[in-house]
């Protein structure tokens, strides 16, 4: 991917919706038509608005969950309880509908595939959809560097992209799914937050200086980047995104 495209168009233009997804209980993913689209990174966000009849506008920022290769910009969107835009997106907007956005934006919080580096994804919640560009855009590059996803989420209901995690582990990158509250029958791991030893996985140790990526929330940053850090890794190598209980999602 050319690095020209780490930054989009910071005008705004339309986007049509071509498909709704139900990605969980509480998430959707919205299939976006963009003419004119620059391309993206793994890892970018677009900023995405609404206006209503009144005039009255809200705006949020949310990650691409599509890979860099594909054409249509994919959003996955949690709905948070008393969020007028996550509200909207997940459970009012239908195929045909017209959306506002502008990007891709962000360029430090991005995987390109030409880095020969293994690769150590962190996520928590909603903080999978950058990860999953990384990993769909790993799974379309020929010869990338060896995954390893370490998935934080709450119970099974909650789990996004949970089939496809397993067609990709499948077919050779390495996933593991940690459940804080509920966890499926079958699963060996009591349910709990993510420790140590979760991140503590053979060829991707601090000793092999892997690029490391986190996303989440305040606290599942802070906590997983103290854990990589405890475990040796360089501060250098760990890249994080977070976000806050208000003003958009990653």
């Amino acid at each position: 991917m050319a690095r020209a495209k780490v930054l989009g168009r910071l005008n705004w233009q339309v986007a049509t919706v071509a498909d709704v997804r139900v990605e969980s209980v509480t998430a959707a993913t919205l299939v976006l038509e963009v003419n004119d689209w620059p391309g993206h990174l793994a890892g970018q966000h677009v900023d995405l608005r609404l206006t209503a009849e009144d005039g009255y506008t809200a705006q949020r920022s949310y990650s691409i969950a599509s890979s860099a290769a594909d054409d249509r910009l994919e959003l996955t969107i949690d709905h948070l309880p008393d969020g007028e835009v996550s509200t909207y997106l997940t459970q009012v907007v239908e195929v045909g509908d017209q959306l506002e956005i502008r990007g891709p934006l962000g360029g430090w919080f991005v995987w390109d595939p030409v880095d020969s580096r293994p690769v150590l994804l962190v996520g928590g919640g909603s903080g999978l959809v950058p990860l999953m560009a990384m990993m769909r855009t790993h799974r379309n590059a020929p010869d990338a560097a060896p995954f390893h996803l370490v998935y934080s989420t709450r119970n099974p209901g909650e789990s996004l992209f949970a089939g496809e995690l397993d067609d990709i582990s499948r077919a050779g990158s390495s996933v593991a799914v940690i459940y804080t509250r509920t966890a499926p029958p079958n699963t060996t791991r009591p349910p709990s937050r993510i420790t140590a030893a979760d991140l503590d996985v053979p060829g991707f140790r601090a000793a092999d200086a892997p690029a490391v990526f986190v996303c989440g929330s305040n606290g599942f940053v802070e906590a997983a980047a103290n854990l990589l850090l405890a475990l040796g890794h360089s501060a250098a190598n760990i890249k994080t995104e977070r976000f806050g209980p208000t003003g958009g999602q990653p």
